[in-house]
């Protein structure tokens, strides 16, 4: 007999027999590694514990107002140095353009969660055998930019003291950050490096360009995290080189995936082998439809002889 194979939609794969040695050793590391449906219950209460973990964590970095803005004024000399010291020409440009600002502040709140959300539930839907790798990418990403939080304090640059940057969201009286107006009190300040608005937009991005087939939509993922980085600039919430190390922690979180999947999240198969021994679908047919049932004629039945009487 020839060894058992499983079709999928991305081509026939081999089957791996179930065994009672799976179940520990080197055996339960290959079934961890090895993508599978994802829970729906399992993963709402892991995302919202995990950011729960996440918002706790960062507002609990010690708020340390001195270092922040040293390290804020440090960065600011050296992007002058560098000639890509724009920001408060931008801040200052789009703040003149009330509506253009306004909605900024409302996108800066409000995007940077409702968009990784959305390609989560997207992908859990569309591409399960993709999800659990492309999750970790994005688990990977926002637990290496906690240590950047605690080793490296920045202000923003709307809290700089000797600038003339404008807190867009004092100015226009709108919520569109933790850290102004009512809210300051709830998220910690400095925690500026790296961006985790540049760092989920562009994992957003690169996930939506990379896997979906729709061109205008592909053409949206690419321009979601530009956008992104202009808001963050322009509302003086970052500087560029926040930006910079948000996708270091990107490219952090890819290759924690790398590493444990043996591949990028996006070559792994889209859909999730079925269960061994689960019933198998008639098999199609030219045009697409079931084969029909087999008839009597074409399979007339057998015969059965009875021993006769003494």
């Amino acid at each position: 007999m020839g060894d058992a194979t499983v079709t999928t939609r991305e081509g026939p794969e081999e089957a791996v027999p179930h065994s009672v040695a799976e179940s520990t050793g080197p055996g339960l590391l290959r079934r961890l590694r090895t993508p599978r449906r994802p829970r729906l219950w399992f993963e709402i209460l892991l995302i919202g514990v995990s950011y729960w973990t996440y918002s706790l964590i960062r507002n609990a970095v010690p708020e340390q107002r001195a270092e922040a803005l040293s390290n804020a004024d440090w960065l600011w000399r050296l992007e002058h140095s560098l000639g890509i010291a724009v920001e408060e020409s931008v801040n200052h440009a789009v703040n003149g353009v009330t509506w253009l600002i306004v909605g900024m502040n409302y996108y800066y709140a409000t995007l940077h969660f409702v968009v990784t959300l959305a390609v989560l539930v997207w992908l859990y839907r569309r591409h399960p055998g993709r999800y659990a790798a492309t999750r970790l990418v994005l688990f990977a990403t926002t637990g290496v930019a906690l240590v950047g939080y605690y080793l490296y304090p920045l202000a923003p640059p709307r809290l700089m003291t000797d600038t003339g940057f404008i807190d867009t969201v004092l100015a226009h009286d709108t919520w569109g950050s933790m850290a102004s107006g009512d809210l300051k009190n709830m998220s910690n300040q400095y925690a500026a490096m790296p961006s985790m608005h540049i760092g989920w937009s562009v994992w957003s991005g690169l996930t939506i360009f990379i896997l979906a087939r729709t061109p205008w939509v592909r053409v949206l993922g690419l321009l979601y995290p530009v956008a992104t980085l202009v808001v963050i600039v322009a509302t003086a919430n970052h500087f560029w080189l926040d930006a910079v190390g948000g996708l270091i922690c990107l490219a952090f979180g890819y290759a924690v995936a790398r590493l444990w999947y043996g591949t990028l999240p996006y070559r792994l198969p889209r859909a999730v082998p079925g269960r061994a021994g689960a019933a198998k679908p008639p098999s199609p047919v030219a045009g697409g439809r079931p084969a029909p049932a087999a008839t009597e004629e074409e399979n007339p039945p057998v015969p059965v002889r009875t021993p006769s009487g003494p």
